[in-house]
């Protein structure tokens, strides 16, 4: 466990938090290598079945990052974003999955060291919690076949 590494998939807004991480990075503000950034039009894109899907292909942690409050350029994208992952949160406690594990958050694009500090943040959180319970059955049953 001291060794555990978390693979963290964060669904990133084109106009906020994707151009945050930009950047962050052209900042040279360092963020952990193992967050895998997917860049969607607008966080409503963002279906349950994508963050579902992120956790069964071996995610340990996932976040969709989107405009802040009241300053979505799709509207209300931002909204229904933060209602589908609250969702999600509820669907993965029912299957056994700590709901810690799925976040919403809000920043806009000139937060390059907010994104930075959520990437780190969210990371330490995973840690913490260990490898996901998916990642574990895998791992036993891939013993088990051996």
């Amino acid at each position: 466990m001291e060794n555990f590494e978390p693979v963290i998939v964060a669904f990133c807004c084109h106009y906020c938090a994707y151009t945050a991480a930009d950047m962050a990075g052209s900042q040279r503000i360092a963020y952990p290598s193992n967050v895998k950034i997917i860049r969607v039009p607008c966080s409503c894109k963002v279906d349950a079945l994508h963050l579902v899907k992120a956790f069964e292909k071996g995610a340990d942690g996932a976040y969709v990052a989107g405009c802040l409050k009241g300053d979505c350029h799709f509207k209300e994208g931002n909204d229904k974003a933060a209602k589908r992952v609250k969702f999600v949160k509820k669907y993965l406690e029912e299957i056994g999955i700590e709901s810690e594990r799925l976040e919403m958050f809000r920043m806009s694009a000139g937060m390059g060291f907010q994104f930075a500090q959520t990437a780190k943040d969210m990371t330490e959180k995973i840690r913490e919690l260990g490898p996901s319970p998916i990642n574990i059955a895998i791992s036993q049953a891939k013993g088990k076949a051996a």
